[in-house]
C-alpha cells in the first residue's frame, strides 16, 4: 500500500496536462495589457503642428538667395539730366522791372534769355528812354510798329503789348535781320549792338555807337498798371 501511494503521488506530479487558469487571472492579464496599450498611445501620436514663425523661418531658409557683385561693378555713378525753367509772361509781368521786360521781348521773339542778350536789350532801352522812366508811353524801345505813332512816338496799351510788337517788328523788317541773327546766336554784345547801329531802327544810327553807353543798367520797376 505504501508503494502504491508513492507511485500515485509521483504520477500526479509528472502529469503533463496543463492547469486551467481562472477567469480572474485572465481578466487581470488583459487589464494589464490594456493599461500598457493606453500608456503607449501618447508616444505614438502625431507631433504638434509647427507655429507660423517656424513655417516662415523654414520658408526663408529654403528660398533664400544671394547675389555676388564683381568688385569693379560695386559702385556705379549715375548722371542725371539737369532741368531749368523759363519764366512765362505772367511771371515776368509780376516781376515788373526793366530786366523783366527785356526777358519778355526775348521770350516772345523766341530768342535765348542769356546774359548777353539781356544786356543788349536793357542798354538799348536806356538809349531810347531814360532809365527811371523806361516804361514811358508803354513803349520802352520807341517802336513805331503797331503803336499808332510815326517815328516810334506812339504808345501801347501795356508793356506786354509793347514786347509783342517789338519782337514782331524785329522778325518782320528785313533791315533787322542781323539783329535777329545775333540774338538767336546769343552773340557777344558788341556784335549785336553793331547790328542795331547799322539797322534802320533809329534814323541817327546812334551815331555809329558813339552815343551808346556801356555803364551798368540799374534795375527799375515800372508801375503795376503799366503792365496791364
Amino acid at each position: 500500500m505504501t508503494l502504491f501511494h508513492h507511485s500515485s503521488t509521483r504520477s500526479a506530479l509528472q502529469d503533463p496536462t496543463p492547469r486551467r487558469r481562472s477567469w480572474r487571472e485572465l481578466l487581470g492579464a488583459g487589464a494589464a495589457a490594456i493599461v500598457v496599450a493606453v500608456l503607449a498611445v501618447p508616444a505614438l501620436s502625431a507631433p504638434p503642428a509647427p507655429t507660423e514663425a517656424e513655417v516662415m523661418a523654414a520658408y526663408i531658409e529654403d528660398q533664400s538667395q544671394s547675389l555676388v557683385v564683381p568688385q569693379h561693378n560695386a559702385s556705379t555713378s549715375i548722371v542725371r539730366d539737369t532741368f531749368s525753367a523759363t519764366p512765362g509772361i505772367q511771371t515776368l509781368a509780376a516781376g515788373g522791372t526793366n530786366y523783366d521786360w527785356a526777358r519778355l521781348v526775348l521770350l516772345l521773339g523766341g530768342w535765348p534769355q542769356t546774359e548777353s542778350n539781356i544786356t543788349v536789350i536793357t542798354r538799348w532801352m536806356r538809349q531810347e528812354n531814360y532809365v527811371d522812366s523806361w516804361w514811358n508811353r508803354n513803349n520802352p524801345l520807341n517802336n513805331g510798329w503797331g503803336s499808332g505813332g510815326g517815328g516810334g512816338l506812339g504808345s501801347y496799351v501795356s508793356l506786354v503789348s509793347a514786347a509783342e510788337n517789338a519782337a514782331e517788328a524785329l522778325h518782320s523788317n528785313p533791315g533787322y535781320a542781323e539783329i535777329v541773327a545775333g540774338l538767336a546766336a546769343s552773340a557777344p554784345t558788341d556784335v549785336i549792338e553793331a547790328a542795331i547801329w547799322a539797322s534802320p531802327w533809329a534814323s541817327g544810327h546812334y551815331n555809329g555807337g558813339a552815343h551808346w553807353s556801356y555803364a551798368p543798367v540799374p534795375v527799375v520797376t515800372a508801375p503795376p498798371d503799366a503792365w496791364g
